[in-house]
């Protein structure tokens, strides 16, 4: 028995010797002379992007505030750059491990050169650089913003107070898809064609690997830290403030550090994971190279399209929620972010349908094979933009303070106490996880 699993062992291991295919055979074509010119327009307008996120943090910067609540978040900072620092030599050690597997697997199983092998673990590097910097980045620009929006408040002001957490939202997610975008072009556009697909793969493995630490101990072991901390306040009866308390650091850190370092770099390798994804689908699963070729330029367009919309629906949703609340009092803050949502929703699925319609209608090659693939592919896009619209506001359903479930587990713990609290609680999240999977089931 011992010897049978041993040589089934021995199989698995060596079983990738005898494969015929693997990710090194991913070939990319290389792109018509027009085609790489519109893709290098797409590069300017990454650079641009990223210019934005880095304008909008150095507005949010500029805001006054009082000098005790920037010590405040400079501390808070401090905390949180002492984990990012830890993370980065975990990450360090991982990459170790992780490049000696990928210099096997592609130097020794696929006999690729050493020069080959190096670019690869180059790009693996930079992908984890790239979640490790933006997590750094979103981490700075929240903090930051923090200690701005609690000054702001005492102005009375609920048009400014809101568009500070707005600027600096709209720095991190730009910056973000910008700095993404610019590597898988340079990727696309630049590397030679029999090592660019292992060059995605290595990137894709690269940026999993740095938000995959960043965002288990960004999001659960800060967050135990920041819970123990918080029970510990309670049953010592010590004072959220109170200096005294050691714990406080663990929970400017859980708080910080869960809801920004590991959700910043989650979405930066998510955003590059799908793009290697959709990739690796097109290159394998289309035959015709020329087809390939204009498949790979939509996908990359419509990506870049994207940043543009975002910054121009940002900047009409500024201007109408300034005429529509700027001398009151008292708004409601849901509205803005709700107009914003729905105003970018709607013209990125006009957006897509337009571009859709030059770059793969009847006019291309694959439009002509395939007349009805331009509005196919725009409609599937476009479930998924009207989905992200869709899934906040049935959220709002069961979370705004004007929601009648919210108002019905208030009102159970008035005159219910803690068991019936829970109760609502229950039926209320019930509810909820039952209407946002209708929304992706008809979607």
């Amino acid at each position: 028995m011992k010897t049978r699993r041993l040589l089934l062992m021995l199989f698995a291991f060596l079983a990738p010797l005898t494969a015929m295919a693997s990710e090194a055979d991913l070939k990319i074509p290389t792109l018509s002379t027009s085609q790489n010119h519109l893709l290098l327009a797409g590069l300017l307008v990454c650079l641009l992007g990223g210019i934005f996120g880095l304008y909008q943090f150095l507005k949010v910067k500029k805001i006054k505030a009082h000098r005790s609540m920037l010590e405040v978040s400079q501390v808070i900072f401090e905390t949180c750059k002492t984990y990012l620092l830890q993370q980065g030599r975990f990450l360090l050690i991982l990459f170790l491990i992780i490049g000696v597997i990928i210099a096997f697997y592609f130097g020794f199983l696929n006999h690729t050169g050493i020069g080959g092998v190096l670019l690869i673990l180059l790009w693996t590097v930079i992908g984890i650089s790239g979640s490790y910097g933006v997590a750094w980045f979103g981490i700075r620009m929240n903090t930051l913003a923090n200690s701005r929006m609690a000054f702001a408040s005492l102005e009375r002001k609920p048009l400014k107070l809101l568009n500070i957490p707005l600027d600096a939202g709209m720095s991190i997610g730009v910056l973000l898809v910008s700095v993404e975008l610019i590597m898988m072009l340079i990727i696309l556009l630049f590397i030679p064609r029999e090592l660019a697909g292992a060059c995605f793969v290595g990137f894709a493995i690269g940026e999993s690997l740095g938000a995959s630490a960043l965002r288990i101990a960004g999001g659960i072991f800060t967050k135990i830290a920041d819970v123990g901390s918080d029970l510990m306040k309670v049953v010592f009866k010590i004072k959220e403030d109170d200096p005294r308390n050691p714990g406080v650091i663990a929970d400017c850190t859980g708080d910080n550090a869960g809801d920004s370092v590991g959700p910043t770099a989650d979405g930066f390798e998510t955003y590059g994971v799908t793009g290697v994804a959709l990739i690796s689908f097109i290159v394998l699963a289309v035959a015709n190279v020329e087809y390939q070729m204009t498949l790979l330029t939509w996908i990359f367009t419509m990506r870049i399209l994207m940043i543009i919309t975002s910054v121009l629906s940002f900047w009409l949703n500024r201007f109408y929620s300034k005429v529509r609340f700027g001398g009151k009092d008292d708004i409601d803050f849901e509205q803005p972010l709700t107009n914003l949502i729905w105003i970018t929703s709607l013209f990125s699925i006009i957006v897509t349908f337009v571009a859709s319609h030059l770059i793969i209608g009847p006019s291309s090659a694959i439009g002509a094979a395939n007349p009805n693939l331009w509005w196919i592919l725009s409609i599937i896009i476009s479930c998924g933009t009207l989905g992200a619209a869709l899934i906040p506001e049935f959220t709002k359903i069961f979370t705004s303070p004007k929601s009648k479930h919210v108002q019905e587990v208030v009102q159970a713990s008035r005159e219910g106490g803690a068991s019936l609290n829970i109760l609502s609680g229950f039926v209320a999240g019930n509810f909820s996880a039952f209407w946002q999977g209708m929304v992706f089931l008809i979607l």
